[in-house]
C-alpha cells in the first residue's frame, strides 16, 4: 500500500475564520487587505491510497473555478483559493501514475468546498461520507435559493451526480489497513482516516477535526468554525488516543509549516 499526498494549492483568509488562533502575520498575504486584519495561508491537499484492493481518494480539494464563479460571492470575500497549473487535480493524480477513471472509491471527510471540489471528476465512484454532514449540507443548500444563506456549502458540489453515496455513522474498516473514524465538532459529522502502513507505521488524517498543531496541543484548543465546540475537543482527544495507541503520525490538514515537511506526489508513504 502506498499513500500519496496530492497538492491542490492553498487558501488564504482571515485567521478568525480559518483557525481563530494567533497565526503569524505573513506580509505577503497583506497586500490589498485591511491592515487591521490578520491573514493566514493554509495548504489544500487530498490523499490517494494505492491499495492492493483498489485505489481510494480521500477528500478532493477545491474546484478549479472556485474564484471564477463556482463559489458564491460570500465565500470568495472571506477566503481566497490560490493555485498554479501543477496543482490541478488530474495532474496531481498523474504524478502518482493514476487516472480519475481508475478511482472507484471516494471518501469525503465533510462537505465544505475545500474538501469536495473535484467530485465532478468521479461520477462513476462510490462515495463514503458522514451522514450528519451530508444531510445538513443538503438541507442548507435547499432551504433557500439564496447562496448567501447556504453557509460554507456550495450547492453545485453537493448536487454533483455520483454512482452511490454510502453514509457512515460509526467507525469502520473500509478495507484492510484503512479505517474511517467519526470525529465531529468542526461539522456535525466528519470522517477522519487511519492508514496502517508496512514500513512507515500508522498515519492519521483527521482533516478539520484537528486543523493544525496549535489546536492539537496539548492542551487541545478550539478553532473558529465549529458546529459543536465540546465535540470538537473530544474529537481531538480521540485522535490523540489513537496516535498514542499506534505510535502514529498525525497529518494535519491546514498547517502551512507542517505541510512543508510532508512527502508530496510523486513521492509517497509506504
Amino acid at each position: 500500500m502506498k499513500v500519496y499526498i496530492l497538492n491542490n494549492g492553498w487558501m488564504e483568509g482571515d485567521e478568525k475564520i480559518i483557525s481563530a488562533m494567533n497565526a503569524k502575520n505573513d506580509p505577503e498575504l497583506k497586500e490589498d487587505k485591511p491592515v487591521s486584519t490578520k491573514w493566514e495561508r493554509i495548504p489544500i491537499y487530498a490523499v490517494l491510497i494505492d491499495h492492493p484492493q483498489g485505489k481510494i481518494v480521500y477528500d478532493l480539494g477545491c474546484h478549479p473555478e472556485s474564484m471564477k464563479g463556482y463559489w458564491p460571492e460570500h465565500l470568495t470575500t472571506i477566503t481566497r483559493y490560490c493555485s498554479e497549473p501543477q496543482h490541478n487535480f488530474g495532474h496531481q493524480l498523474a504524478l502518482a501514475g493514476t487516472k480519475p477513471s481508475e478511482i472507484n472509491t471516494i471518501v469525503l471527510s465533510h462537505f465544505h468546498p475545500d474538501h469536495t471540489g473535484s467530485l465532478y471528476l468521479f461520477p462513476h465512484a462510490d462515495v463514503y461520507a458522514p451522514r450528519k454532514d451530508f444531510e445538513y449540507a443538503l438541507s442548507q443548500v435547499h432551504l433557500s435559493a439564496d447562496p448567501a444563506k447556504h453557509g460554507p456549502y456550495v450547492k453545485a458540489t453537493v448536487e454533483v451526480p455520483i454512482k452511490q453515496y454510502h453514509l457512515v455513522d460509526e467507525d469502520i474498516e473500509l478495507i484492510p489497513g484503512v479505517e474511517l473514524i467519526n470525529v465531529p465538532g468542526h461539522t456535525s459529522g466528519l470522517l477522519g482516516m487511519v492508514v496502517h502502513l508496512e514500513k512507515e507505521g500508522t498515519l492519521i488524517f483527521p482533516q478539520d477535526a484537528v486543523n493544525d498543531r496549535k489546536n492539537y496541543g496539548p492542551p487541545a484548543q478550539a478553532k473558529g468554525m465549529l458546529s459543536d465546540p465540546e465535540a470538537y475537543i473530544q474529537s481531538i482527544e480521540k485522535v490523540r488516543q489513537l496516535a498514542n495507541k499506534y505510535n502514529a503520525k498525525v497529518m494535519f490538514p491546514h498547517d502551512w509549516e507542517f505541510f512543508q515537511t510532508m512527502k508530496t506526489a510523486p513521492d509517497y508513504y509506504a
